[in-house]
């Protein structure tokens, strides 16, 4: 007699969870609300910290006269960009660099339309960054403007071999167009710092042209600036075409529908 009973309730909690577990899916389901805001906030703090990491650097030996060493000042950015990679990665995509969304965009990962949106708070970032920069300690290490050390050409063709390396081994380790998971943070960040600590005496090793564009233009070091843009620019193109070349095209894109694309 009490075993029928006991499978009823049984089967009534069962009911119970899985309503209560169908509840949950959907509201996991529901659109983020503002979310293409919150993506553009996250790409704008990340390369705000990147910039602020990667130039605050030379600023700060400047501005203290205590030097910490090229290791040091090269390997602080890629840490830097490892820990945003798990703090926002989910929620932007953590590109905080423009070559790596246009990479995105030409393997068709990433549409064209949200484009502008990306660059312009990358830009932003980089910009806020140094005019904090300027704001705390003067002009004074070039706001820690990318240089060529060498020859402009030289500069030029190692920024496109540096970001061709870097966004290889994005397209390989990403997914898709997001730069998350624990295999993505350590390779992008050990490239990064492996390309700093040989190629910073030539070009800076900048790799991204937000980065570079907020202490040239807010430090008036805006005439070798074009290395930093059309380098790394040509960089990505560069890794674009070498990846499909290795592993073929992509199956267009492969944007979450909760992400409202």
């Amino acid at each position: 007699m009490n075993a029928p009973r006991q499978e009823r309730r049984a089967d009534a909690q069962g009911d119970g969870e899985r309503a209560s577990d169908n509840a949950r899916t959907a509201q996991d389901a529901r659109p983020y609300p503002f979310l293409g805001a919150r993506q553009l906030l996250a790409e704008l703090l990340g390369t705000f910290a990147l910039t602020f990491t990667a130039a605050g650097g030379p600023v700060i030996v400047a501005a203290s006269g205590v030097s910490v060493g090229l290791p040091a000042l090269v390997v602080a950015p890629a840490l830097l960009v490892m820990a945003m990679i798990y703090s926002v990665g989910n929620l932007s995509d953590a590109h905080f660099n423009p070559a790596v969304t246009l990479a995105f965009t030409l393997r068709k990962d990433f549409p064209w339309r949200r484009v502008p949106g990306y660059w312009l708070a990358q830009v932003v970032g980089a910009v806020a960054a140094a005019l904090l920069l300027r704001a705390l300690f003067g002009p004074v290490g070039h706001l820690g403007a990318t240089l060529p050390h060498q020859r402009e050409m030289a500069s030029l063709v190692m920024e496109i071999v540096l970001t061709f390396f870097l966004i290889t081994v994005i397209l390989a380790t990403a997914s898709n167009h997001k730069i998350v998971g624990h295999n993505a943070a350590l390779a992008v960040a050990g490239t990064i710092a492996l390309d700093g600590l040989f190629a910073a005496p030539i070009s800076g090793a900048s790799m991204n042209p937000a980065r570079s564009f907020g202490p040239a233009l807010v430090g008036g070091e805006m005439s070798t600036y074009w290395i930093y843009l059309v380098g790394p620019l040509c960089g990505a193109v560069i890794a674009v075409v070498v990846a499909w070349l290795l592993r073929g095209g992509t199956s267009g894109y492969a944007m979450d529908a909760a992400q409202g694309d």
